[in-house]
């Protein structure tokens, strides 16, 4: 008789997610996409592009004074980003 070990679907999703190296491109991603919803709509009103390398998230901030202001506010905005998705994805904002 073979002994079934029955595992939960999600589990074995995250698991073929992890090995084929598509985890942390979907964290990233789902980061950017909390972007609005962390800073709130008054600050991605003025938001352009925005992108992720080497664990630095990249925003283009359009308006001079916004931009000043988030830069005040970057190490409050990386912990909540990282802790919108679960993980230690970003560890800096570059605001260009």
């Amino acid at each position: 008789m073979f002994k079934r070990h029955p595992e939960n679907l999600a589990d074995i999703l995250a698991k073929a997610i992890r090995q084929s190296g598509l985890e942390t491109p979907l964290l990233q991603k789902r980061l950017v996409d909390n972007w609005e919803k962390v800073v709130g709509p008054v600050y991605a009103r003025y938001t352009g592009n925005k992108f992720i390398k080497n664990q630095i998230l990249f925003v283009k901030i359009l308006s001079p004074a916004v931009r000043e202001e988030l830069s005040f506010r970057r190490s409050a905005f990386v912990s909540a980003l990282n802790q919108s998705v679960g993980a230690q994805i970003i560890t800096d904002i570059k605001i260009y």
